[in-house]
């Protein structure tokens, strides 16, 4: 797979371009994570021309449309922060982006709870970043995090999962017959899915087995929302159970009794938090090897990501 282009706030990759000189530089997304991805930097601030070093902006007034404007002369720049916005997003479109990555608690980069001052001065953490609400206003399916939320084990793995999925479905949809590539991504997919969210999965199966009724552009649409919605769904460790034991179920005429004791024993030792998953997963994919499973070579649940990124090691 080629590197997934993802937009990311320009501080957090060392870029010295904070309101007081500085960065915010994030190891593991500059490092690690970046081996496999594509990064277009955005500073909301210095690219609607602030300068470095600036004085610090606040959100002021409504929650749901709060004004930006500076912290101690009280300068709004909520125009010139949105009107550059609108033609930057736009701008975006072109890179075909598969997440973003946010600056939290900033007034212009914020995904939420981002502080929101009342007439008072009284700060409360409700609201949302001016450029960070444009942006998921215009891409409202594109997988969204903060760099705080992805100290998280759980939201590191799913937000990760989601770009990767989100890419591998972008390349589906790249040749000539959309439907069948469709299809055969969905099949791919499902044990994914079934992870995410059973309820999405029946819809998404539901959505597939019926695709020649509906025109293509319409049957795509409505899939490709199931399938944000669903990846934006958290695991849960009794979804990851349900799945390993779906997949134990494909070895049932092969396995001995002393292999599917042992898979019982690695799943109850994940569902009762003594394992992290990566260890029945691992033994799954020996089995998968062993007896040669066609239909479980092929799902992504088994390697969604790269395991240098060890994101199932944590959870």
């Amino acid at each position: 797979m080629e590197k997934i282009p993802i937009g990311i706030s320009s501080c957090l990759l060392g870029e010295n371009v904070r309101y007081n000189g500085g960065h915010a530089l994030d190891r593991f997304l500059r490092d690690t994570l970046g081996r496999y991805v594509q990064y277009v930097p955005v500073c909301p601030e210095v690219g609607c021309g602030l300068g470095v070093p600036r004085e610090t902006l606040r959100l002021v007034g409504d929650p749901a449309r709060p004004r930006l404007v500076t912290g101690k002369t009280g300068i709004d720049h909520t125009e010139r922060m949105e009107t550059w916005a609108g033609k930057r997003v736009k701008a975006l479109d072109k890179e075909d982006l598969c997440g973003f990555v946010f600056k939290s608690d900033s007034p212009s980069s914020g995904m939420e709870r981002v502080k929101v001052y009342d007439d008072k001065g009284m700060p409360r953490k409700i609201g949302v970043g001016v450029f960070a609400r444009i942006f998921m206003e215009h891409f409202p399916l594109t997988p969204v995090e903060e760099e705080g939320r992805l100290h998280d084990a759980v939201l590191r793995e799913n937000f990760i999962e989601r770009i990767f999925t989100y890419k591998r479905y972008r390349e589906a949809m790249r040749g000539k017959d959309l439907i069948r590539n469709l299809v055969a991504f969905h099949t791919k997919n499902k044990l994914l899915f079934m992870a995410h969210s059973p309820k999405h999965l029946r819809q998404m199966g539901n959505l597939v087995a019926h695709a020649k009724e509906f025109p293509p552009n319409e049957f795509i649409t409505q899939y490709e929302k199931l399938l944000m919605e669903a990846m934006a769904l958290k695991p849960t460790t009794a979804k990851h159970t349900n799945v390993l034991h779906h997949i134990m179920g494909y070895f049932k005429k092969q396995l001995s009794s002393d292999e599917k004791k042992e898979i019982l024993e690695i799943v109850e030792q994940y569902r009762n938090g003594l394992i992290p998953l990566i260890v029945p997963v691992t033994l799954m994919n020996h089995y998968v090897r062993k007896y040669d499973e066609p239909y479980l070579k092929e799902q992504f649940y088994l390697n969604p990501h790269p395991l240098e990124l060890q994101l199932r090691n944590h959870v």
